[in-house]
């Protein structure tokens, strides 16, 4: 009976055959760097949104509220809350705001009254006119200079991203879809910033 000696060669393959050689992957920890780059995402809107506030007075929320309003006309919280990827308590927050500023206006359906929909006012379409974008103009530059194949990368990853968030919370009560868009401002129920106030920063 033959014996098997170990040995440290590599077995010989068939004529013909290439070796498939595997590429090692570094043990890092990559749920940490997708944090970090989340935590500086986050940080960003914050930013931005806090400049826009100082400069036209409405937090980058708001804005896209207006904006899914005037894309879509008037619509329940609910649906609003839905379009906007934002909680129906935090929509409500926003909402309460604009129509105090006079943008936003609530009005009951005639079929049924206990229906309410939101609609922007005519102060509200002219904010909507000369309102900047929602993202950070070098942003939207730097973006629009990627190739083709890399900017649909981005998106693509930023969807499955979405994906693998939103998995563990199928099902869910009144879950926010999207808290990335709920900014510092609008969770503390400030709807305007002052121009003297720090923007926050994190180390």
């Amino acid at each position: 009976m033959s014996q098997e000696l170990e040995t440290d060669e590599a077995p010989l393959l068939p004529a013909g055959e290439v070796e498939e050689v595997l590429p090692v992957l570094p043990r890092e920890r990559y749920d940490l760097r997708i944090l970090s780059s989340l935590r500086r995402i986050v940080r960003s809107i914050d930013s931005h949104s806090r400049r826009l506030a100082t400069q036209s007075g409405m937090t980058v929320p708001q804005l896209l509220c207006m904006l899914k309003l005037d894309e879509l006309g008037p619509l329940e919280v609910k649906d609003l809350a839905n379009e906007l990827f934002l909680s129906p308590s935090t929509t409500v927050g926003i909402v309460d705001r604009l129509e105090k500023s006079g943008a936003l206006a609530r009005e009951r359906s005639v079929r049924d009254r206990r229906r309410v929909r939101v609609t922007l006012t005519e102060k509200g379409r002219k904010m909507v006119e000369a309102s900047p974008s929602p993202l950070q103009e070098n942003l939207i530059d730097a973006i629009e200079k990627l190739p083709e194949l890399e900017r649909a990368t981005i998106a693509l990853s930023l969807e499955k991203l979405i994906e693998c968030i939103d998995a563990p919370l199928q099902g869910a009560v009144d879950s926010p879809t999207a808290p990335i868009l709920e900014t510092t401002a609008d969770l503390k129920g400030n709807g305007r910033v002052s121009p003297k106030s720090p923007e926050r920063t994190e180390s």
